[in-house]
């Protein structure tokens, strides 16, 4: 059997190297490696701003070629940043206190931080935010909010941020949407970057937090699920039926439906069944008009007949909720009788029949529009 070499005396002794024959892995050294990249990263950022803040003072740049300098040196910064962090939360060097939070304050906080920036590099910035409170330290999670949104930016021009609860099990769900102009399965290449890296360890290190990603035709989403959520409120709590009528009545005054059927008496049957509870309406007989009134006023919910189903609606439904991310539908069923709230998938629809639309009609786009209000 050969004998082991013996290390050489110059070899050893060094805090932090290997031995030439210890075993080495890069999963094992990673955070090492990832704390050490971003310290020489940084130490040579300063070197490089120092040299262009001298020649700014001596006057030998001007604003055309500071703003080009600046755009790389801040690119540079905040890839330094986030691998910092990443080495951070990797190793766990983070303490958490765990408190009760507001996810929608958070969320709007973190929005209005970075307002000017989203201003600045053309990117539109929509939210549609409930209330719920989540039992998490606030710190890290404003890394984990903010992580996300640095993941999305480079990803499209608009981009969906919604936190409510999911229908079950009843968390609070956090979602952020992106679309942009190229399509969504293009970009998959993209999603696996260090921001992605980020997002995932601090879900890791929290603990608690379900993440799930997914590409559609309507854009790319990731998703957040918070384990720890303090109290689940009920979808029906947004337009309280029971309760109140009258103040639920006020509230879909402001909603505007969207009726599409080729057979007049479901059009003039579906917006007396709307009109019963406070909800304004326009009806069109195909989809070519449906799209044509989308383009000049998105409405709040669609009433489809079951007759136009197929792949032209597919179609139609996909540009509304590239618009409108939580965009309910309830359908027009050719069953006299049936009666169906919608399921737990982003694309179910609620379902009422053709016999059953003034008992039924009313109910089930209150019970829709309270799932997005």
């Amino acid at each position: 059997m050969a004998t082991p070499k013996k290390n050489q005396p110059e070899a050893a002794g060094t805090a932090g190297q290997q031995q030439g024959d210890e075993p080495w892995s890069l999963a094992q050294q990673c955070g090492a490696l990832l704390g050490s990249a971003a310290g020489q990263i940084s130490d040579a950022l300063q070197a490089l701003q120092s040299g262009v803040d001298r020649l700014q003072a001596q006057g030998r740049l001007d604003k055309q070629e500071q703003w080009a300098l600046s755009v790389p040196l801040e690119r540079i910064k905040r890839l330094t940043v986030v691998m910092q962090q990443l080495q951070r939360f990797h190793a766990g060097h983070i303490r958490q206190s765990h408190e009760r939070l507001d996810l929608a304050e958070l969320a709007e906080a973190c929005l209005q931080e970075r307002r000017k920036e989203f201003a600045l590099i053309g990117v539109d910035m929509r939210r549609k935010l409930r209330p719920v409170e989540v039992l998490i330290d606030p710190t890290v999670t404003h890394a984990f909010f903010n992580a996300l949104v640095d993941w999305a930016l480079p990803l499209g021009r608009r981009i969906d941020v919604r936190v409510d609860v999911n229908d079950w099990p009843p968390h609070a769900r956090l979602q952020v949407r992106v679309h942009g102009e190229e399509s969504p399965s293009s970009r998959t290449p993209e999603l696996d970057n260090i921001d992605w890296a980020l997002v995932r360890q601090i879900a890791a290190s929290v603990g608690g937090i379900e993440l799930q990603r997914r590409v559609t035709p309507e854009g790319i989403t990731a998703v957040a699920m918070f384990q720890r959520t303090v109290q689940a409120i009920d979808g029906m709590s947004a337009i309280d039926i029971s309760e109140d009528p009258s103040s639920a009545f006020k509230t879909l005054q402001n909603i505007y439906a969207l009726v599409v059927s080729p057979s007049l008496q479901i059009r003039a049957d579906v917006r007396e069944a709307l009109r019963e509870i406070g909800v304004n309406a326009d009806s069109v007989v195909d989809l070519d008009q449906a799209r044509e009134v989308a383009a000049h006023r998105m409405p709040g919910i669609v009433v489809i007949d079951s007759t136009l189903k197929g792949p032209a609606f597919e179609q139609f439904r996909r540009g509304l909720l590239r618009e409108a991310m939580d965009m309910p539908f309830v359908e027009i069923s050719s069953d006299d009788t049936s009666f169906d709230m919608s399921g737990f998938g982003e694309f179910s629809m609620a379902k009422v029949g053709r016999g059953n639309i003034r008992e039924s009609l009313g109910t089930a786009v209150m019970f829709e529009l309270a799932k997005t209000i």
